[in-house]
């Protein structure tokens, strides 16, 4: 397995999806890359060359921020909105969409599992 910025991309993919498995990376930036590479689109991973590898992961570490470094990013800007109590961070700080998406119904992936709430069930009706 080849080893690119900190990840093990998969050896028998193509290298432009390989290259997506790094956090930061997507289909486009990852074509973008192996443009500026020199390095075929289609070429499997496992075909590659160690020259080719030190070629992209160059290319990647000059140019773009991925990975650990990305995410610290994105968390601090997060942790932000939140010290600020902004409207977004007041929306991450309660687990609910930040976006603009309905709560009333939908939204079971960012406010988690149903819970019901008690008194719906039929009382007994008991001897007296």
């Amino acid at each position: 397995m080849a080893r690119i910025s900190g990840v093990n991309i998969p050896d028998e993919k193509q290298v432009w999806v390989s290259l997506t498995y790094v956090y930061g990376i997507g289909p486009n930036t990852a074509k973008n890359i192996l443009k500026r590479a020199n390095v075929d689109v289609i070429t499997r991973v496992k075909n590659l060359t160690d020259g080719e590898i030190s070629k992209i992961q160059e290319v990647i570490n000059a140019d773009y921020v991925v990975e650990g470094e990305l995410q610290r990013i994105v968390s601090g800007n997060i942790k932000r909105l939140k010290d600020i109590k902004a409207y977004r961070g007041v929306r991450h700080s309660a687990n609910l969409p930040v976006r603009g998406q309905r709560t009333k119904t939908n939204a079971r992936t960012r406010r988690g599992r149903k819970v019901t709430v008690g008194g719906t069930a039929k009382k007994v009706a008991t001897k007296t």
